[in-house]
Formats: C-alpha cells, structure tokens, sequence
C-alpha cells in the first residue's frame, strides 16, 4: 500500500470506531489534508466534507495518534466575520488550543500537554487549550487563532459551521499552503 492507501484505510478505520457509517461515495471523497509540509502525519488532518454551501458546512475529521492540525484563523470575507465553527469529538481525544483567556494555559506549572511538531515551534502561538472527550464541544469564533491536536488513541470529530473558504484560511506558519498536498 502506498501512503495514501494507508491513511484512508487508517481514516476508515477511525470513523468506524467512532460509529460513523459512510456511502462508498462519501468515502471516495476523504480528504488527506498535508498541508503541503514534508511530516505527514505528524502534522496534517484527514476529513470529509458533508455539505458546504454559503449558509453552513458539515465535516468529519479524523486525527491520527498525536497528529497536528496546524494553527490557523478563518478571517472574514464578502461582508461576513469569518468562520464560526463547532468542534464536537465523536472518539478518542482531541486538545483544542484557541487564542481565549478563558481556556486553561498549556504549561501551566508543569509539562506541556501536547508537542508541536518539531521545526515548527515558532508558529504555534496559541498556549490555551480545551480537552475534549466524546460527546463533548467546543465553539470557536470567527477570526480567531487556533489549532488542534488528538491524543494518544487518535481522535474523530464533527465539525459543525458556517461556510468554509479554505483557500482564505490563514496559517501562522508561512510553509503552509492549505490547498497542497491535498489527495482525494
């Protein structure tokens, strides 16, 4: 199998773990998202779009073990705020870090819950953080930094927003090109 084989099989085999049927239609339209960097997987995301349309959008996305989605914004366009999303984890673990004084520091008094991936420290900048565990959710505002990171088993969620323009996105790190690497 190559590398794309393999993580489809592995994204697959998540979804099923987290109770999450697809069509084979829906299935040949996983996205492996690399971000155009060389770690695949370290840092990188695996996800399904549902539906995308100017009013909402529905996604799956699916982390493997300790696999980093970099940190980014969602800024505003055609006369909206940007994207607000919801983060609803289905399996496993995911920290979500988000530029909110109201979520716990990431070092506070002791070791860094997650590691960034090597190389890349400067542009993680966003060191509050919220758990979340199945069934549990998150609401992110629009315009605001964040990125995420699944835990030691891996991690299935549901995204739930207004539309998303991913081409817009804007990445800390300037390596990343959202639309590289991209394989569906």
């Amino acid at each position: 199998m190559n590398k794309r084989q393999t993580a489809m099989a592995a994204t697959l085999e998540y979804l099923r773990k987290a109770d999450i049927i697809l069509t084979e239609e829906e299935q040949q339209r996983i996205e492996i998202a690399t971000f155009g960097l060389a770690d695949y997987p370290v840092s990188g995301l695996q996800l399904l779009t549902y539906v995308n349309s100017p009013r909402y959008c529905a996604k799956e996305l699916v982390l493997f073990p300790e696999q980093t989605c970099p940190e980014h914004l969602h800024p505003p366009f055609a006369g909206t705020p940007g994207k607000q999303e919801t983060f609803r984890c289905r399996w496993g673990e995911v920290f979500l870090f988000v530029d909110d004084e109201n979520l716990t520091l990431n070092d506070a008094g002791g070791e860094p819950v997650c590691r960034v991936p090597e190389g890349a420290e400067p542009w993680y900048t966003c060191n509050r953080y919220i758990l979340l565990r199945p069934g549990e959710q998150y609401t992110i505002a629009p315009n605001t930094r964040h990125w995420f990171q699944a835990g030691k088993r891996g991690a299935v969620v549901s995204e739930f927003s207004s539309e998303s323009r991913d081409e817009l996105d804007i990445f800390t790190d300037p390596r990343i090109n959202r639309l590289a690497g991209v394989n569906h």
